[in-house]
């Protein structure tokens, strides 16, 4: 039986293969994350921050707490003052988001029921995140990313 040998040309072959498919994974890879990259959270980051400190006390002040649930396809955004109160908004926008990608990004259409602000959606599985802006009754601005909790 004769026994072949690898010769100079059969190694030059199996890096350049090894390599190729090494390279090509990384491109794919790279193209699928900048494709689906959300963007810039703010137009002028260096202006938000001029005035961050002061937002986030007057946030702080307010003591809300913002909690999300999904269950028996019922999506439910809840804000609570420090006593336990539900809070009504002077105003809420609020998207429904996948913490990986924006192709299914959706604005719910929320409703306060009296304890917490209600809509109906079918959510598939995944990690979920809610990132809302709200207004207060006197004007203060509200905005957080909240993490959604499946049931």
């Amino acid at each position: 039986m004769a026994v072949k040998q690898i010769t100079g040309k059969h190694v030059l072959i199996g890096f350049v293969s090894a390599f190729s498919v090494i390279i090509a994974v990384n491109i794919a890879l790279a193209v699928s994350a900048v494709r689906t990259f959300p963007g810039l959270e703010e137009k002028s980051p260096y202006t938000a921050s001029q005035t961050f400190n002061d937002r986030k006390a007057a946030q702080e002040a307010l003591g809300w707490t913002v909690t999300a649930r999904h269950s028996g396809g019922l999506l439910s955004l809840s804000i609570i003052t420090q006593d336990g109160t539900p809070v009504r908004v002077a105003k809420l926008d609020a998207t429904l988001v996948r913490a990986t990608h924006v192709a299914d990004d959706v604005t719910p259409e929320f409703r306060f029921d009296g304890n917490a602000y209600v809509a109906p959606m079918e959510l598939g599985d995944g990690n979920w995140n809610i990132r809302m802006a709200a207004i207060a009754g006197d004007g203060t601005q509200f905005r957080q990313r909240v993490v959604l909790i499946k049931d």
